[in-house]
This record gives structure tokens, C-alpha cells and sequence, in this order.
């Protein structure tokens, strides 16, 4: 009974699309071009490295941090690695064989009880190793690498504005244009402080979002590295916004609005970590994430993104790209009104 009032229905209506799928791949096909031109913008804006020298050329305090980055993660983090794997390995293997045929004596292969051991302390001074110096190390490298991309930052961002550009071509002029009316003194202050604590939440639950989506099978990797891309770009801006007293809520919606170029800026900061152990990631990461940070400084990421609206021919459509991340702080920030009423 049903079917034949469906098929009257379409009887009569015989120009009507029995199915919504051409509409809905013709809108999809519009977003693919403008997502692509601007994924292709944003990854090359990253690779434009040779901005590093210009900065350090300009700045000996910012070629100094740069220098210590480099000590730090690369000669002394990543040669440890380096260390343990081509020496310090190597020569517990030949101390302490893992098979019998290495052994200097016959009588220790009829001890199946030898070989066992030897694997236990083999593993054991290995993690001794981890335990008591890359760790404590790992600690050490992160905290002093976020003070040194703070200041990294700041003396890339005093370089340009000692080189005359003027502060509202940093800043959109369409999106990122802050009111005229923005709050003074104490209020200001209070201002920019509910900012940061609400951003660093904020971008904490995000990344949490992103471990766990990786976990997901089939897309999960994929959709990982997606939104790894757009964490890490964010990071890079977010030392130039702060810097121009970009409020968070124009700054959300700017990167949102123009999501595709960002997750091609950020891709080339992932890329190590899906090609390396954790630890050997972090240590490249830890030296490349600064080079972005001066490439974000020098992009003029709303001319760049203007310039190529003729190109591709169609205004990309704005992704929510933290809808959950935003519900859930706004969610943990209610709790504290919450517990000062309790008591």
C-alpha cells in the first residue's frame, strides 16, 4: 500500500529527482576545489623556510634561541637516541647475546635458564637508560622549549614590526579588524586573562579529541593527521594573534572560516610523527616547530587567502573544527560557579 503511493507520488511529479545525492555531490565538488587551492597555499606558505635565515639575519637574540633548539633537541635529545641505538644496544647485544650460537661457551646453551637472563638485563639496563635519562630529559626539553618558542616568537614578530609593516596587514581586514570599543585598564587586563585560561582549555580538550579519534579504525588515522595539521597551525598563529591582541573569538572564527589553509600549513610539522617512533618524532618536531613559528610570523595568511579567492573560484564553507572542544569548556568552566555556591 505503501509502495504503490510512492510510486503514484512519483508519477505525478515526473520531473522530480527521485534522489538528493546529484545536489548534494555537485555542493561537495564546489568545496573541493577552494579546499584544495588553499591546502596547496597553506603547506607552501610553511615550506617557505628560507623566512628562518631572513629573521635570524635580523635578530642575534632569535638566532641564539634558535642555536639553543637546535642543541637541545637535535645534538643532545636525538644523539642520546642515536647513542642507545647504534652503541649502547649494539654492545649489551654482544655482552649479552639473545641467541645460543653467540654465547662464548657450549655449556651456557644447556641453560635455557641463561638465555632468559640475559634478556632480563638486557631490557632492564635498557630502561634504566629511559627511565633515568631520556624521561627526565623529555621533561627538561619540553618546558624549556615552550619558554624558548615564546621567546622565539616575540623576537620574530619585533623583527617585523621593525621592519615597518604595518600591524593592520598582519590582522584581516574582513575577519580578524578588532571593534573600536575594546575594554582599557583592569577590565582589559581581566580581558586577555579569561582568554588564555579559556584558549589553553580550550585546545587541551581539543588535543584530547584528536588522540582519541586516532584510535578509531578505518578513518581514524586519517582524520588524525587532519586535525594534528590544524592543532600545530594554530599553535604557530596563535604567538602572532596574541602578539596583535587578537580577540579569541575572531580568531576562532577566521581559522574555521579558512580551515583547508591551515591544515595545509600544519601538515608539514605532523608529517614526522607518523613516520617515527614516538620519542625520535618528538625530537623533530621539537626542532621544526620553531622554524614554523617564524614562517607563521612572516605569512600574511588574509592577503594570501584574498589573493586566491579568483583562483578558486568559490568561498570555502566554514567547518566547526572545535563545536565539541568549545561545548566541553564551556561545560567545565560552568562547574566553578557550581562548587563557590556549594560552599
Amino acid at each position: 500500500m505503501i509502495a504503490d503511493q510512492i510510486n503514484h507520488a512519483r508519477e505525478a511529479n515526473p520531473n522530480e529527482r527521485r534522489f538528493p545525492f546529484p545536489s548534494q555531490m555537485e555542493s561537495l565538488a564546489s568545496q573541493a576545489r577552494p579546499a584544495a587551492v588553499l591546502w596547496l597555499a597553506g603547506f607552501l606558505q610553511a615550506a617557505r623556510l628560507h623566512r628562518v635565515v631572513s629573521f635570524c639575519a635580523s635578530s642575534r637574540a632569535l638566532s641564539i634561541r634558535i642555536a639553543q633548539c637546535f642543541l637541545l633537541n637535535g645534538l643532545i635529545f636525538l644523539g642520546s637516541l642515536l647513542t642507545l641505538k647504534s652503541v649502547v644496544i649494539p654492545t649489551l647485544l654482544w655482552i649479552l647475546p639473545e641467541q645460543c650460537n653467540q654465547m662464548g661457551g657450549q655449556h651456557l646453551c644447556d641453560h635455557k635458564a641463561a638465555i632468559a637472563i640475559y634478556s632480563f638485563l638486557r631490557s632492564g639496563l635498557v630502561e634504566i637508560f629511559y627511565v633515568f635519562w631520556f624521561y627526565p630529559l623529555y621533561v627538561f626539553s619540553f618546558i624549556l622549549s615552550t619558554l624558548w618558542y615564546n621567546d622565539i616568537a616575540k623576537h620574530a614578530l619585533d623583527v617585523v614590526k621593525r621592519k615597518s609593516l604595518d600591524s593592520t596587514r598582519a590582522l584581516n581586514a574582513h575577519n580578524i579588524t578588532e571593534p573600536g570599543d575594546q575594554p582599557e585598564g583592569f577590565d582589559r587586563v581581566a580581558l586577555g586573562i579569561g582568554e588564555q585560561v579559556y584558549s589553553i582549555l580550550l585546545l587541551t580538550i581539543f588535543f584530547v579529541e584528536v588522540s582519541v579519534i586516532g584510535y578509531v579504525p578505518y578513518f581514524g588515522k586519517a582524520m588524525n593527521f587532519l586535525l594534528l595539521s590544524l592543532m600545530y597551525a594554530y599553535y604557530c598563529f596563535e604567538y602572532k594573534w596574541n602578539f596583535f591582541a587578537v580577540s579569541l573569538n575572531n580568531r576562532l572564527e577566521f581559522f574555521e572560516s579558512n580551515w583547508a589553509f591551515f591544515a595545509g600549513f600544519g601538515a608539514p610539522c605532523v608529517l614526522p610523527i607518523f613516520f617515527f617512533s614516538p620519542l625520535t618524532s618528538y625530537g623533530l618536531m621539537a626542532i621544526l616547530y620553531p622554524l614554523f613559528v617564524l614562517t607563521a610570523a612572516g605569512t600574511q595568511a588574509e592577503q594570501v587567502i584574498d589573493e586566491l579567492k579568483p583562483t578558486h573560484e568559490g568561498k570555502l564553507q566554514r567547518i566547526p573544527v572545535f563545536f565539541v572542544a568549545k561545548r566541553l569548556t564551556t561545560q567545565v568552566l560552568q562547574l566553578f560557579p557550581a562548587v563557590q555556591k556549594e560552599e
